[in-house]
C-alpha cells in the first residue's frame, strides 16, 4: 500500500527527530563514559533508550520503503 505525500513528509519528520535523539544519546553516553564517577545505571538506561529508538527508526524506515514484490 502506497503512502501519501503528506504521510511520507510526516514520517520523514518523525525519522529526523528520532535520528537526532539517537545522536544526542550517543553524545550523552560518550560524555558519561569519560566522566569520573559516572552513574553506570544512568548509562545503562541511556543505552536501553538508544536501542528502543533504533527499533523505532527501523519501523519508520520500513514504512518509507516501498514493498517490492519479487
Amino acid at each position: 500500500m502506497a503512502i501519501s505525500k503528506d504521510e511520507e513528509r510526516e514520517l520523514r519528520e518523525v525519522l529526523a527527530r528520532l535520528l537526532q535523539e539517537h545522536r544526542d544519546l550517543d553524545a550523552a553516553i560518550a560524555a558519561l563514559a569519560v566522566s569520573p564517577g559516572s552513574d553506570l545505571i544512568q548509562v545503562q538506561r541511556l543505552k536501553k533508550r538508544k536501542l528502543v529508538l533504533r527499533d523505532k527508526i527501523r519501523q519508520v524506515e520500513d514504512q518509507l520503503t516501498p514493498d517490492i514484490i519479487a
